[in-house]
């Protein structure tokens, strides 16, 4: 399985020659002297190089037309702007990942058999092909709406069915672990959640259909985000008051970039909207009460609250799922009782 690396610095290579298995098969390339390498058969390309530059840009489209051809082509970016990943996708990425990586994710990405044309037909239950493609999917779309694109609605949602699929082949345990090592931040969360809340709609008995519609839902609830600024998404450590503010308007964001989106439903439309709502008018951004709120999104923020306190962040630990359900407990008038209730066994791994 070639790999080629391509950096536009001699340190660059020399990390990533530290970092890669020999296994992986890896050729390292300068960017300068990309034109004179040899690619009879390429599975693979890592792209560590400063799109900011414009002369990297002009040399790396050249490289990229040899090697786009490459099943799975990651793009590794020391920009952190939605707008970045946007460019890194324009230029044949197929994976964006933040530099510094960690190697086991970087490594995890290039060996598993990921599956970046998914099916239904294919890949149905492999937590790694499913999350991978979710991953994908969701960057894809994050730098859209920070481009002011349209978001492929389409790839959304077969990523949701493919999370919906994994979920009910393989369990949400095998999710979990799969998310956790081998995705971070916001997608991670994203991912969590989608999978939380099909096993949710599972253990309820829910029927197929609605499930996958619960997973769109779950999938797209946190798209606002995009148009949050990234010092205070994904700042380590307790928000102030300000930014508190700053990153509960993420549901209203998003509902308003979806609403004219080709392809949304109003179900998820709702969902994204909501998805903060307590029983009690507490929540936001509407400060619905009681009945107001739909079931689906009374599902949705059971599984959210879940999974953001058991997601794995790089300031802060995962919580225990016992741990994590206790709180849910605590939360009494503003979810419902009946369905934290029935939760146990999806918080528990009963």
């Amino acid at each position: 399985m070639p790999v080629h690396v391509i950096a536009d610095r001699r340190d660059k290579l020399a990390t990533l020659r530290l970092v890669l298995p020999a296994r992986l098969e890896p050729h390292f390339h300068l960017l300068s002297d990309v034109r004179g390498m040899t690619t009879a058969q390429v599975d693979a390309v890592v792209i560590a190089v400063d799109i900011r530059m414009v002369e990297n840009i002009a040399a790396l489209k050249d490289a990229m037309r040899q090697l786009g051809r490459a099943e799975r082509r990651i793009f590794l970016i020391s920009d952190r702007s939605h707008v970045a990943q946007a460019q890194a996708y324009a230029l044949g990425a197929t994976r964006v990942l933040h530099d510094p990586v960690s190697p086991a994710l970087l490594i995890a990405q290039l060996s598993d058999q990921v599956a970046l044309n998914w099916s239904p037909s294919s890949a149905a239950g492999d937590a790694i092909s499913a999350a991978s493609l979710a991953s994908a999917r969701l960057s894809k779309a994050f730098a859209a709406v920070a481009s002011g694109m349209n978001i492929d609605v389409t790839g959304m949602e077969e990523a949701a069915i493919a999370i919906a699929d994994s979920v009910m082949d393989d369990g949400l345990s095998n999710w979990l672990a799969t998310v956790r090592q081998h995705h971070e931040g916001t997608y991670q969360h994203c991912l969590l959640v989608a999978g939380i809340a099909v096993d949710f709609g599972v253990s309820l008995g829910v029927p197929s259909a609605d499930i996958r519609r619960l997973a769109v839902a779950a999938t797209f609830h946190d798209i606002g985000k995009a148009c949050i600024p990234l010092d205070v998404l994904d700042k380590p450590g307790k928000l102030d008051p300000e930014e508190r503010a700053v990153i509960e308007t993420h549901s209203s964001l998003g509902h308003f970039v979806l609403k004219d989106t080709p392809g949304i439903s109003a179900e998820v439309l709702g969902a994204v909207r909501h998805h903060h709502e307590f029983l009690d008018g507490s929540g936001y951004p509407d400060g619905l009460v009681g009945d107001s709120i739909p079931d689906i999104v009374r599902l949705l923020t059971i599984s959210d609250i879940f999974g953001a306190l058991i997601e794995d962040r790089r300031y802060k630990a995962p919580m225990s799922r016992k741990d994590a359900y206790e709180i849910l407990l605590k939360m009494r008038g503003k979810l419902e009782a009946p369905l934290v209730a029935a939760f146990r066994q999806v918080a528990l791994g009963q």
